[in-house]
């Protein structure tokens, strides 16, 4: 699944696909494109849209780098590695693993393909924006302390 979450409203367009390329991936972003063709800023200018994406190698493919070149609105932002809790979006994704898929049974992947089509729609209807619980200073200390063990054997 890919997925976007908008950051104002909570609101996700998402995509299920058999596989993870980068096929697959930019068919998910010319479906953004689509979504928010119209979406303009306060001047009437296309809006920004700023992608945060880890560092899957499909969101890096030579295709991928080509379709995001000609497409400047388009803003990628690569969290660090091992920091997929920085990504709002990778919350929503525990959230459909925890509510949608954990000790659910499906006969399919048609089945859980729809199932998960049912929840995103559900989620959509009464989206609303996620709340950081800690300010900016207490995420970045946390995310730079020092190790407290030695790792060197």
């Amino acid at each position: 699944m890919f997925a976007a979450l908008e950051i104002a409203t909570g609101r996700v367009t998402a995509a299920l696909k058999p596989k993870p390329r980068h096929q697959e991936f930019l068919a998910f972003l010319r479906q953004i494109e689509r979504t928010y063709r119209d979406a303009v800023d306060e001047q009437g200018q296309p809006l920004e849209m700023h992608l945060v994406m880890d560092n899957y190698a499909a969101h890096k493919h030579a295709k991928v780098k080509a379709w995001l070149a000609a497409h400047p609105r388009f803003k990628v932002h690569f969290i660090p590695t091992h920091a997929s809790w920085m990504n709002l979006v990778e919350v929503w994704f525990g959230l459909v693993e925890r509510q949608a898929v954990r000790r659910g049974v499906f006969k399919s992947i048609k089945d859980l393909n729809g199932k998960l089509r049912a929840y995103i729609e559900g989620w959509n209807k009464r989206a609303h924006p996620f709340i950081w619980t800690k300010t900016a200073d207490e995420i970045l200390t946390k995310a730079n302390r020092p190790t407290t063990s030695n790792t060197r054997h």
